[in-house]
């Protein structure tokens, strides 16, 4: 995100308060004065007509003097803040003026009175032919008597007056606004502090890892949804990070693997053809060859299949085996390599027969690498115990040895590919370091674990669970 992203919301935050006290200044001064004007026609006609069907009734019938009516119009005046109050007759003629006593003899007349200049409405506006310096409010009601109008109640308000009280709206309008505009200002703050800056930090963290720059650290100091994606981030880079690391640790490893036995290959080939190696000697120094090209076909195979694990994921053919037979197999293919030995393998089997429900040549691969690593590094004249447990749907599978041992720090490591204790350099001449990894991998693949129990120099006990088939469930419900 490009700080001119920023710079152009100010702008429209900016532009916002600006139209803001225009529209107030336009339409809400207008639309409060009209609406002003229409409240005060409405009560001061309903005023005069209150005067038209009393007063100025009782006037025209004779029941009251022109006197009597003037001082109760004035009294009435002055409760409507003086607003003057006229009965004028359909010719014009000025009868009655609250604000004043009419000379005797001496007739007002305004020219170009007109009582239907309000068309439908009941109100006008303005200076009502020239009566006023000012522009006014005039309300009209008509005073009837005999079934004919006899003359009409006309009470006035200055416009200045009720454009007071919109400024005075208006004010308040402009203030409310400033307290919205400064609210406003107050959530933009709080919008930079917590999402503009944590996303700048974000975008800008982004860059330097599609640059390639890994090891780029930021930090948002956050709970909310910034800060898990900032986080969330942070962690996705290290395992970029990690996964390169990891890579280029392979790279060298299988490097390493592979230039190892093809040396000796080529060494003892080209000590053959040169004579080197006599001939008598040959067929010794070939069957070196072959071993080592039999360790480069596992070294090869053990790396397509944890790559096919990794990008493929891991197809599985489930289905409900015994486990016990399963085991027992395993350890009858490693009697030859016990003879060698002097080594037993001691079978504790829970029942005669344990239904597990997994893919079965898988468990059986992962039976046969820990087999053959707990042969591989048990000393002569000594024991492997394969033993299985039963416990809440699940049975738990132990291979455990009487060997060297793994040291306390490398126990994380053991199912790391390639890995190879120090103490187990010297034992594994044909292994590749990949077997673990792949036991993990399957293991992981039917979302169950597998655990490590080591001590240096007394043996080490592989343990891995599996889920019990639904059928012994149900045996043992019954």
């Amino acid at each position: 995100m490009k700080r001119t992203l920023y710079i152009k919301f100010l702008l429209a935050y900016l532009l916002f308060g600006i139209f803001g006290f225009i529209v107030v200044a336009t339409f809400v001064y207008s639309m409060t004065l009209d609406r002003l004007r229409r409240d005060k026609a409405d009560n001061m006609y309903q005023v005069a007509t209150q005067i038209a069907n009393t007063y100025a009734a009782d006037l025209y019938n004779s029941e009251t003097s022109l006197e009597t009516v003037h001082g109760e119009l004035s009294s009435l005046s002055k409760y409507m803040d003086n607003s003057p109050i006229w009965i004028v007759n359909p010719s014009g003629r000025l009868v009655l003026d609250s604000s004043r006593m009419l000379e005797p003899g001496k007739e007002i007349v305004i020219t170009g009175f007109d009582p239907t200049i309000t068309g439908s409405s009941y109100y006008t506006t303005g200076n009502f032919w020239s009566s006023f310096n000012q522009e006014m409010l005039s309300v009209f009601a008509p005073i009837t008597a005999n079934y004919k109008v006899q003359a009409y109640v006309v009470i006035h308000t200055p416009i200045a007056t009720l454009e007071k009280k919109a400024n005075t709206f208006l004010n308040i309008s402009y203030l409310m606004l400033i307290v919205l505009f400064l609210l406003s200002l107050i959530i933009l703050i709080f919008f930079t502090e917590l999402v503009y800056v944590p996303l700048r930090k974000i975008t800008r963290a982004t860059e330097q890892y599609a640059a390639g720059n890994m090891g780029y650290e930021f930090s948002v100091e956050s709970e909310d949804e910034m800060g898990y994606l900032a986080a969330s981030l942070s962690y996705m880079a290290g395992e970029i990070a990690r996964s390169e690391d990891d890579q280029k640790k392979l790279v060298a490893n299988v490097s390493h693997d592979f230039r190892s036995p093809l040396t000796s290959i080529r060494g003892y080939l080209v000590a053959m053809q040169d004579g080197t190696i006599p001939p008598e000697m040959h067929e010794k120094y070939l069957g070196i060859v072959i071993n080592e090209t039999d360790r480069l076909t596992k070294l090869t195979n053990e790396l397509l299949t944890l790559n096919n694990m990794s990008t493929k994921g891991m197809l599985l053919k489930k289905v409900d085996f015994d486990i016990n037979s399963v085991i027992r197999k395993v350890a009858e293919s490693f009697g030859g390599t016990c003879m060698d030995k002097n080594i037993a393998i001691e079978l504790v089997l829970t029942d005669d027969k344990m239904l597990v429900n997994a893919d079965v040549d898988k468990i059986q691969q992962v039976l046969y690498n820990l087999v053959d690593n707990a042969i591989k590094f048990s000393h002569h004249d000594s024991s492997v115990k394969i033993e299985t447990t039963e416990k809440h749907s699940k049975v738990f599978v132990s291979v455990k040895d009487s060997g060297i041992g793994i040291p306390k720090e490398d126990l994380k490591l053991v199912f790391d590919r390639f890995y190879k204790s120090d103490a187990s350099r010297g034992k594994d001449k044909k292994g590749t370091g990949l077997g673990l990894a792949i036991v993990k991998e399957i293991i992981k693949a039917h979302d169950e674990n597998i655990n490590v129990i080591s001590t240096q120099g007394v043996g080490t006990e592989f343990i891995f669970s599996l889920p019990k088939s639904a059928a012994m469930d149900a045996d043992d419900e019954e």
